[in-house]
């Protein structure tokens, strides 16, 4: 029998049922959604309630809301207190709609039926290593986003949302020179790019992604920055506006070897003399180290084209696109590195 995990379960039962509790871990993630759907930690803001009383401030019903913060708080995410009385703890405030960093809508998106219907089919995508999604829905995913707008504004809602947890600490990270040109490349709603012109003040940045996304950004209503930034409209896989430092962040993981080559050699024949480009997503670890992007890279393969990556085949795509690999730095207490590379 082979030893790996030696020590942690001492009889085969217990490694059996050691599988058998994880077959059910998704309805973690179910209950995440429905307590995100119900604003429940919203009605815990100003303190403890009842399932009951949460029920007559959400119209759902008692027993059903019972069950799932039970779920939940056996992660941490809420506290029963009392039998049948919760109460928020840290990770469950970060489902408020007006927490300072709130993941409501990356929950909600992550776990939209698209990406549910998606994961399913898993078994298909494992056979052929082609995204089930475009199988389920009949077209791949950003063409499915594209003609639903309400899907859409979720999708980059939720994006934005994920984004948000990292920005701070990846923004406090970066090397930006002073009086740079910052470009964030498919920046999205722009909340990287605030990030990093709030920590550089001497420098200027382009917002760059399709016209129906810059249209949600959130520069505009930063008062502080209006004469500092531009938008600029366009697809990455066409062009890049020139820029000193390029912002490259989740962008990578989407696509496959060929796509990211070209999204890549579009950012190097836009980033100036000296300039700079920085990659932003996660370096899988070897073995059998935990890492978040080791489950993301299988939500891709059902979703997209794209993979995660090790540091060995980012050094391939750039090496491809003619960049030269400088270095590779952890971002604090985040799932994600930044890549920073030059010209070759």
């Amino acid at each position: 029998m082979d030893d790996t995990g030696a020590g942690r379960f001492s009889t085969e039962n217990e490694a059996a049922a050691f599988i058998l509790d994880e077959i059910v871990g998704y309805m973690y993630a179910a209950a995440l959604r429905a307590a995100a759907a119900t604003n429940l930690a919203d009605h815990l803001r100003d303190g403890p309630r009842t399932a009951d009383e949460l029920a007559e401030l959400t119209g759902y019903a008692a027993s059903a809301i019972h069950r799932v913060l039970r779920l939940l708080a056996t992660k941490g995410v809420f506290s029963e207190q009392e039998p049948g009385r919760f109460r928020l703890t840290p990770p469950a405030a970060a489902l408020c709609t007006t927490a300072p960093i709130s993941v409501r809508a990356a929950v909600l998106m992550m776990t939209e039926p698209a990406m549910w219907r998606s994961a399913g089919e898993i078994v298909e995508s494992t056979r052929d290593a082609t995204p089930s999604f475009d199988r389920v829905f009949g077209m791949p995913m950003f063409e499915y986003y594209a003609r639903d707008p309400q899907a859409v504004a979720g999708f980059h809602d939720g994006m934005a949302a994920w984004s948000d947890v990292e920005n701070g600490p990846v923004a406090a990270a970066c090397d930006i020179p002073p009086g740079a040109t910052v470009v964030d490349v498919g920046g999205g709603q722009g909340g990287l790019l605030l990030e990093v012109l709030r920590a550089n003040p001497a420098t200027r940045g382009v917002l760059f992604d399709q016209a129906h996304v810059l249209g949600g950004n959130r520069l505009t209503a930063a008062a502080d920055l209006a004469d500092r930034w531009q938008p600029v409209a366009g697809d990455f896989l066409d062009a890049v506006p020139p820029g000193d430092v390029l912002l490259v962040k989740r962008i990578m993981h989407d696509w496959d070897d060929p796509t990211c080559v070209r999204i890549l050699r579009n950012c190097r024949a836009a980033v100036r003399d000296g300039g700079r480009i920085l990659v932003f997503d996660a370096v899988l670890p070897a073995g059998d180290v935990p890492h978040q992007a080791k489950a993301l890279d299988l939500l891709m393969m059902t979703v997209l084209p794209g993979h995660e990556r090790t540091e060995a085949q980012f050094r391939r795509l750039f090496a491809a696109a003619e960049l030269s690999l400088v270095s590779i730095t952890d971002v604090h207490a985040m799932p994600v590195s930044i890549l920073h590379a030059v010209p070759a």
